[in-house]
């Protein structure tokens, strides 16, 4: 199966949409070979920005952009955009609801050896408390793409969370990405797992490997953290009695609780998480780290059998 790190997908959708759209403007925190704006840069050297590792004033110019009539995409790492320019993005981006995109790679803990001061594993709960802010986790390239050019055209504040590691490609090229709407992968009868990112992957491994032992798992993509789609949420607890999630994040605040808190609301069944436990990261492999902290195939096949035996 072919790999590509979704921030490798983000730099080239953002050269295709530059071609498209005069108003895309681009802004780096003198990362941009690393989040690869670099391709950006190249070709449209009058529309790139490097700010250097100034991430107040990184959100702050694009907010500024942005009421000139720019669509900018303001990118850096996760720990930085979401983290350090957290009061720009609230107070400039957010609460005036203006139409800056942030796409922040090398989030989780795959950003590996860097370890734990530049491993984001709170940001999908920082972004999603954010009033008006939109918030997308692509699980592979095809999906980043077409999320690119959603957060292009919808109006307003969003957040996308790219990694720093190649990931298979899940998708065929005529998948259509839709903000706010869930994807099923697969359907099952005795639970669903409800997956972000990366661990979208794992997640239709681990159904297929419970598949052997007689059980019938479906796959939900929720690549929209915010708007979430309570309707699928409902769907697959109604089908299935019984949901694990599953994220590259703290269980606290990101796709778990999101799941958790549309349940308790209206439709109460029992409910797993996957993800970091109230814990930081730590220098290692982004395979040792992923083992380490759970963030495995064998993992959530341990989460739905536990989970089946709450119904």
């Amino acid at each position: 199966m072919a790999k590509m790190a979704t921030r490798e997908a983000y730099g080239r959708a953002l050269v295709e949409l530059g071609r498209e759209d005069e108003r895309v403007v681009v802004l780096d925190a003198d990362l941009s070979k690393s989040t690869k704006t670099e391709y950006f840069a190249r070709e449209f050297p009058h529309r790139f920005f490097n700010m250097g590792i100034a991430e107040q004033n990184l959100m702050g110019t694009a907010a500024g952009l942005a009421l000139c009539g720019k669509v900018p995409f303001a990118s850096s790492f996760a720990i930085f955009a979401t983290g350090r320019a957290f009061e720009q993005v609230r107070n400039s981006i957010a609460y005036p609801r203006l139409n800056v995109k942030i796409a922040a790679s090398h989030a989780g803990i795959t950003v590996g050896e860097d370890g734990a001061s530049h491993q984001s594993v709170e940001d999908i709960a920082l972004m999603r408390a954010l009033p008006n802010m939109t918030v997308i986790v692509p699980a592979d390239a095809v999906e980043t793409r077409q999320a690119v050019f959603a957060a292009a055209r919808h109006e307003g504040p969003v957040y996308l969370r790219l990694g720093r590691m190649g990931v298979p490609v899940l998708y065929y090229e005529d998948y259509r990405f839709q903000i706010g709407k869930a994807h099923r992968l697969r359907r099952g009868r005795d639970a669903t797992i409800l997956a972000c990112g990366y661990m979208v992957t794992l997640a239709l491994e681990a159904a297929r490997n419970l598949e052997a032992e007689g059980l019938s798992v479906g796959v939900l993509n929720v690549s929209t953290i915010k708007p979430l789609d309570r309707q699928a949420v409902v769907e697959a607890a109604r089908e299935t009695g019984a949901l694990v999630t599953a994220e590259e994040h703290s269980i606290i605040g990101g796709l778990g609780s999101a799941v958790a808190e549309v349940l308790a609301e209206e439709y109460p069944v029992p409910l797993r998480r996957v993800g970091l436990r109230d814990t930081f990261g730590e220098s290692g492999s982004p395979e040792e780290l992923l083992a380490k902290y759970g963030l495995s195939v064998a993992n959530i096949e341990k989460n739905v059998r536990e989970v089946l035996l709450q119904k």
